[in-house]
């Protein structure tokens, strides 16, 4: 005898559309979960992959050394990184300007946030920890050519004790000292002259 409802069980016809409906039914009855952005803005999290940021040194001169790794490292090709040689105190090659403790610096340096896909693996070619993410999302634009972001954009903002580049060294004269992990040197001011 053949089955002339297309062959199907009881639990077929009966509880396999209810349990379809499970996700449905359970949520159903819920109160819906609405964000106010961007009038109530949430924390992201410790780690979120937010926009770039390069990092100076304690005092200012930058952590970039010009490598291009990061440019390499970037799958959407979305980094442009241009070297170029520090000057040196006795006149030759850039007439003693220092940027960063090496011997290069990022001359230029731009992210296309058209391209750039958040991924991190800039941050992770980076042997220096000049290029960071920060948490900050909030990348949208109405115009194209402001979303590529320059060297002058992405740079940390001065802190308290640190000097504009370019400058000589001010954490010590061998630059692997900067490497090393080293800081600045403590200046105590005692009646108006300094003494360390």
């Amino acid at each position: 005898m053949s089955d002339t409802n297309g062959g199907g069980s009881l639990k077929e016809t009966l509880w396999d559309p209810i349990a379809g409906f499970g996700v449905t039914f359970r949520t159903m009855f819920r109160k819906p979960v609405t964000e106010q952005y961007p009038f109530e803005k949430r924390p992201t999290a410790p780690r979120f992959h937010g926009r770039h940021q390069l990092n100076r040194w304690p005092d200012g001169l930058e952590k970039c050394v010009g490598c291009e790794l990061c440019a390499w490292a970037c799958p959407a090709d979305a980094i442009y990184v241009e070297g170029a040689s520090n000057g040196t105190s006795d006149g030759t090659d850039g007439g003693g300007e220092r940027f960063s403790p090496g011997e290069r610096y990022g001359r230029v340096y731009q992210i296309n946030y058209l391209r750039c896909i958040l991924c991190g693996l800039c941050i992770e070619a980076c042997p220096t920890r000049a290029l960071t993410m920060t948490n900050e999302y909030e990348l949208a634009d109405d115009n194209r050519a402001d979303l590529i972001y320059e060297k002058s954009d992405l740079l940390a903002p001065l802190l308290p004790g640190m000097v504009e580049p370019p400058h000589a060294m001010l954490i010590s004269d061998d630059h692997h000292d900067y490497y090393a992990g080293k800081t600045l040197p403590v200046v105590e001011v005692t009646h108006g002259e300094a003494t360390e």
